[in-house]
Parts: structure tokens; C-alpha cells; sequence
């Protein structure tokens, strides 16, 4: 299943946050979105969800718009886990992941065991199989984004969009999660913040910047350190190791900072 932009754009208060983006999210590959704080990512994931309208162009899923999709058929077919998706409901964390379950039970469809065993599943495969009654509001931030990928695994899409899904993990959980991901048969796209992260996990990376998708390409040939530096201001050494994959090593800021004294 093929998920595709056409010109995309969206602005709000006149300023333009997303510039006329077209790619090609092709079945079964994973697909990193990089670029600094505030230069579209999340807006771009929340349109390529069906989430957000955009003000310009379109979202195609194999070759149908979004437009002319109903919601529940869309959510059968493309799961987004948002960068800061909360709820206020008293929920515990096995009633949060069974959410995920919704898009495919009508009104007179009954719970099925089948429904269980994806749930259990889910929550097995994020690392949280004894969590299932601790009730929401007492669990940390990592555990509950642990449960918003357990939820969408349980929707059971086709595709998977994260928008940051590392966000309050620990490392071996930030790699843990992105090596899980990796393994499932989705065709996903994600926004990271670790180039690393990207160039380890991902088959292709779309760079933006400000708003425009600027570099595009497998993790090798499009991380450069004239890229980085360009888009993210930042002096990096890009080791390669071997054809298809590298490693970037930050290196400490030249500029020194005034001390303030009292």
C-alpha cells in the first residue's frame, strides 16, 4: 500500500509552515522525516494522516484522496501516534491499547477473543504485558508513549506514521522500540529527532527545512556534513561503514559563552 503527498502545504497566521512537499511512501519501507524544531514535521505527519486538511495539494492512499475517505476506513489502514497524545479519561493502560480496536468494530459487533489476543500481543510487544491495570494517570511518560505504539500495533494498519516516538524514552528503549518497528511488516514513516536514529533504522530519510522538503534519499548519501550543517548548524564528521549505512559523530561548539557573574 503506497501513501503519497502532492504539493503539500499548510500555513496558519499567515505564515507558512509546510511548502508545496511531494513524496512517495512506498509498501513496506520506513521512511525517517528529520529537520530542526519548527520546520514542519509534525504538521506534515498530521496531514499525511488524514488529521489535519492541508490548505494545498493532496494525500493519496493507492491512489485515492484522503478526501474522499471515510475516517473509519482510513484508521483501518493508517495509524498515527501522535508526539503528545494524552487523555484525561480514567482509563488503565489495557483499556488505552484496546482503543486501537475501535476502527474495526461497528455498532453491533461484540468483543471477540481474537480482539484479546491482538491487545495482548501489542502490549507484549511494547514491553508492557504487566502494566494492563495500572491505571493512566499513574504511569511515567515513557510508559505511556510505550502505549500509544501498542495501540496503533493493535489498530493493526498498514501503515504507521510516529511523529518523534522516541520522546521520553530511555536509549534502550528509544532502540528497542525503532528496532521493533523495523521488524513488523508496515510500511511506516516517522519524524526523529537523532540522525543516528535515522541513518540506523530507516531505508530512506526526507530532510526538511523550514517548511520545504529539501534532500531526500537513502541515509548515506543524504546525511552529509555540509547537509547537516546547512539545515541543522551543526560541524559533524559522517563516518561510513560499509555502502549503506553511517554514523554521524557530533563535535563540540566553537563558540564560547560569556560566564555570567552575580
Amino acid at each position: 500500500m503506497m501513501l503519497s503527498a502532492r504539493n503539500l502545504s499548510w500555513a496558519t497566521g499567515g505564515i507558512d509552515i509546510v511548502k508545496k512537499i511531494s513524496l512517495d511512501l512506498s509498501a513496506g519501507e520506513f521512511l525517517g522525516i528529520v529537520g530542526p524544531n519548527g520546520s514542519g514535521k509534525t504538521s506534515l505527519m498530521a496531514m499525511l494522516s488524514g488529521l489535519r486538511k492541508p490548505c494545498s495539494g493532496e494525500v493519496l492512499l493507492d491512489g485515492k484522496s484522503l478526501n474522499q475517505l471515510q475516517r473509519r476506513d482510513v484508521a483501518r489502514q493508517i495509524a498515527l501516534v501522535e508526539q503528545q497524545a494524552e487523555t484525561q479519561e480514567r482509563i488503565n493502560a489495557r483499556q488505552a491499547v484496546e482503543l486501537g480496536r475501535i476502527p474495526h468494530k461497528g455498532a453491533l459487533s461484540p468483543w471477540t477473543p481474537q480482539d484479546d489476543e491482538i491487545v495482548d500481543q501489542a502490549l507484549h510487544d511494547v514491553d508492557m504485558e504487566g502494566f494492563g491495570r495500572r491505571m493512566w494517570h499513574t504511569l511515567s511518560g515513557g510508559e505511556r508513549q510505550r502505549l500509544h505504539i501498542a495501540r496503533a500495533l493493535a489498530q493493526q494498519p498498514k501503515i504507521l506514521l510516529l511523529d518523534e516516538p522516541t520522546n521520553h524514552l530511555d536509549i534502550g528503549h528509544q532502540i528497542a522500540l525503532l528496532h521493533l518497528v523495523q521488524q513488523q511488516k508496515l510500511t511506516v514513516a516517522a519524524a526523529l529527532h537523532d540522525l543516528n536514529h535515522a541513518a540506523m533504522f530507516c531505508d530512506r530519510v526526507a530532510v526538511l527545512k523550514e517548511g520545504a522538503l529539501v534532500a531526500m534519499g537513502k541515509p548515506c548519501n543524504v546525511l552529509t556534513t555540509d547537509l547537516i550543517l546547512d539545515v541543522f548548524g551543526v560541524h559533524v564528521d559522517v563516518e561510513r561503514e560499509g555502502e549503506d549505512a553511517c554514523h554521524i559523530r557530533y563535535r563540540a561548539p566553537t563558540m564560547i559563552y560569556p560566564v555570567r557573574t552575580t
